[in-house]
């Protein structure tokens, strides 16, 4: 293998310990057959199971391919991502999940097009084999996303994906709390392009992301990227303010012309009512935005590495990269 390779693999690693074996007879195979100089960075993310066994074994096995990043505890998948990154030496680094959902032979498809000139190869799952309402929760979302935030990504769930140095670095530069890679990368990219990639049912194992973990990370998704849900609360505010100026200008006329009434009094509850929850709505959206600032200002690390396993080469050429890349920032 070269000095620095062609293509670098990120995976991140939670509790895969039944998909692992698979992953490797699949994985491997593939980047030898594109003829190309490759290394893979396994990031293990806090694993219970035999996670990091497997991965020492497959390290020793292929010492000068593989690279294992151990965090110290569970920092979640984005973290592992942007850590896989940060390792990555690659001209081209391409993302996937260690579940095989996103068959490892299409890797080839992204080279190709990043060998093309696209710095960004965004992908779109065919005939997806996850459940009914994951399907339906992701068209509905991307539609929402679409509408109040720059970021276009047709298949946001997919972590199959491409990138370029040029937009590794961007990424490797972000100090974001709260990072949503494919969107960022969407916005560095100068020319991004999508292709469709097949997609397969999980091979063993539960999926880690439940429906509140869906609905947490596409809600940090779209604040992380637009103020327009706290516009759209502050129109909301100035229209309900306005119909209950006119309601209280009704009813101080009726009061004049017709005379007080006691009827319609658990009409106004309700209508009381929906402007408690309107209020409490848009507390929440604003405490949203201010945990973001918060979760920011304390500048804590993304993630805690506990050790690496690489080759002592490629030990040595890292160090020196960043040696360089240091003289650079000054």
């Amino acid at each position: 293998m070269s000095e620095t390779p062609k293509l670098s693999v990120v995976i991140p690693v939670y509790n895969e310990e039944a998909v692992l074996p698979t992953l490797f007879t699949r994985l491997y195979p593939a980047l030898d057959a594109l003829g190309i100089s490759y290394e893979i960075v396994f990031v293990n993310d806090g694993s219970k199971d035999r996670s990091v066994a497997l991965l020492r074994q497959q390290f020793s096995l292929r010492p000068r391919e593989t690279r294992v990043v151990l965090f110290h505890a569970n920092f979640g998948q984005h973290s592992a991502v942007m850590a896989g990154l940060a390792y990555a030496r690659g001209e081209y680094v391409v993302t996937l999940d260690a579940d095989l959902q996103n068959p490892p032979e299409e890797i080839g498809k992204l080279v190709g097009m990043l060998d093309q000139g696209y710095d960004y190869v965004g992908t779109i799952r065919q005939q997806r084999q996850d459940s009914w309402w994951r399907r339906w929760f992701s068209r509905r979302i991307n539609k929402l996303r679409e509408m109040i935030t720059p970021v276009r990504i047709t298949d946001q769930g997919c972590m199959m994906r491409g990138y370029a140095r040029s937009v590794v670095t961007a990424l490797n530069q972000t100090r974001e709390v709260n990072t949503f890679i494919p969107a960022l990368a969407s916005l560095y990219a100068m020319k991004p392009i999508e292709v469709p990639i097949t997609h397969e049912e999980r091979f063993a194992g539960n999926s880690k992301y439940s429906m509140y973990s869906l609905i947490r990370l596409n809600f940090d998704l779209i604040t992380g990227f637009s103020v327009v849900p706290l516009q759209l609360f502050s129109m909301t505010g100035m229209l309900v303010a306005l119909i209950s100026a006119v309601l209280f200008l009704v009813l101080l006329v009726r009061r004049i012309w017709v005379g007080s009434e006691a009827e319609g009094l658990f009409t106004l509850f309700a209508f009381v009512f929906f402007l408690i929850g309107v209020a409490l709505f848009g507390i929440g959206l604003l405490g949203e935005y201010v945990g973001r600032i918060y979760a920011q200002v304390r500048e804590r690390p993304r993630y805690i590495v506990e050790a690496v396993l690489e080759d002592e080469s490629n030990a040595l050429n890292r160090r020196a990269q960043d040696r360089v890349g240091q003289e650079l920032y000054r």
